[in-house]
């Protein structure tokens, strides 16, 4: 378990990097929207505490999925007047305070799903749609690296400590934007707050692929063998986010590096 843990992820991570870089922040953004932590965190959850406890876990993480789209639209709004330091810990505070909220209910799935949508389609409308300057910046050679470790070590912890945690907190925290965080920070700091946002409006476009994944997972998991179940959460996915991509298209540029 734990070596799966440790090459899946990182790989999953070095390769939205790579193509984030060559076909800009905004497909860069799109293509973090695939559940690339929450889904393995998703999996190793059904295999450590049973497929009942994975398909709570995926309402909670349907409820997260909000939370990273209100993280990018405050930090997006911040970055205007502030650098990234600042903006970056506005969103962080949004974030866990939209985390707090959800936890504080036990919304069924149904109500889950139509409190996402509307909020991912109100957070879609405010984030602004820019084309943004092509960046000739260069990355430092730790920077992948670096990016590997850190969304590796927090996929494992969060599984080893999901049983603490209990299945909706679990889910509502798989989402945790470590990954856009980061990738946010630099392209802030190397190309300013316009490229950041089409980043981050892309993230946001990408959520539907979310919704989908962890749709089938919540409504299949509990009757369906595991590979199938996941099977069919991933053709969902990439099928709702391919058609999502029209939308992040017209603003891509390359990220530095």
């Amino acid at each position: 378990m734990l070596t799966l843990k440790l090459i899946m992820t990182p790989l999953l991570i070095a390769f939205v990097t790579l193509v984030g870089r060559r076909w800009g922040p905004g497909i860069g953004g799109w293509l973090m929207g695939f559940p690339l932590t929450s889904g393995p965190v998703s999996i190793f959850l059904a295999l450590q505490y049973g497929r009942a406890f994975a398909a709570r876990a995926a309402i909670g993480t349907l409820g997260g999925i909000a939370s990273v789209c209100v993280f990018c639209l405050v930090y997006s709004l911040v970055s205007r007047k502030a650098g990234w330091p600042v903006s970056t810990l506005a969103a962080m505070m949004a974030f866990f305070a939209a985390i707090f909220l959800w936890n504080t209910a036990s919304l069924g799935l149904i109500p889950t799903i139509i409190i996402d949508v509307l909020v991912v389609g109100l957070i879609l409308l405010a984030l602004p749609r820019r084309q943004v300057a092509q960046g000739t910046g260069v990355t430092p050679r730790w920077d992948i690296p670096a990016r590997m470790l850190v969304a590796t070590a927090f996929v494992v912890g969060l599984t080893a400590f999901a049983a603490n945690l209990g299945a909706q907190l679990s889910g509502l925290l798989s989402p945790f934007p470590i990954f856009t965080t980061v990738i946010a920070i630099f392209t802030h700091h190397q190309q300013g707050a316009d490229t950041a946002s089409q980043l981050l409006r892309g993230v946001v476009v990408g959520t539907f692929s979310f919704l989908c994944f962890f749709l089938v997972v919540a409504v299949l998991l509990p009757v369906v063998p595991m590979f199938f179940t996941y099977l069919a959460a991933t053709a969902g996915s990439i099928g709702v986010n391919s058609l999502a991509l029209r939308f992040v298209r017209p603003s891509a540029s390359p990220i530095p590096g």
